[in-house]
């Protein structure tokens, strides 16, 4: 034994100096039981909760359904919009290098270059109408070609310029020769 085990038996009987008082205990263990707690109902089991959760199910399944049967209209405008953005794309990068070779052109003029400019400028506005008549209805396949084949006018006369004015270097410089 340690030597705590020995002053706890030699002092044991001032250890039970303090009793405890039974009547007291009860009174405190009676008084305890006679306490009412309120009456908690979970947040699930309250009426109006589960009304709540019964509209949000209800519209989840109305939206998936909506979207569901309504789907194949958006994804077919998502498919034309896609390809309309491609085409767009490309033309785009194909007329704007395109009208940088003429305005970087140095045989044509300044008045030469600023008709040509302003009448893409024509076209240009041509296709913003085009590209707004898209928006409002975007599977309408005409508009797609009026705006393919606006890209392609453009396409069109900036190679023809730029051929004449190829052809017009050729018979300026060539002088012929003379045997």
């Amino acid at each position: 034994m340690d030597n705590f085990e020995k002053h706890i038996r030699e002092h044991a009987t001032l250890f039970d100096e303090h009793k405890a008082d039974r009547a007291k205990l009860w009174a405190n263990i009676s008084a305890e039981l006679q306490k009412e707690e309120p009456k908690v109902i979970p947040l699930w089991k309250r009426p109006m909760f589960r009304i709540a959760a019964s509209v949000v199910l209800l519209l989840g399944i109305a939206s998936f359904i909506g979207l569901t049967v309504f789907g194949e209209s958006t994804t077919q405008t998502q498919y034309v919009s896609k390809e309309l953005l491609e085409i767009d794309m490309h033309y785009k990068t194909l007329v704007s290098y395109q009208v940088k070779l003429v305005e970087k052109n140095p045989n044509l003029t300044e008045e030469d270059k600023t008709e040509f400019l302003s009448f893409m400028d024509e076209l240009d506005s041509e296709y913003d109408v085009l590209k707004m008549e898209m928006q409002k209805n975007l599977d309408n396949e005409q508009i797609l070609e009026a705006i393919v084949a606006n890209y392609k006018k453009r396409i069109e006369l900036i190679e023809n310029l730029l051929q004449q004015i190829n052809e017009s270097k050729k018979s300026d410089n060539d002088y012929g020769y003379t045997l």
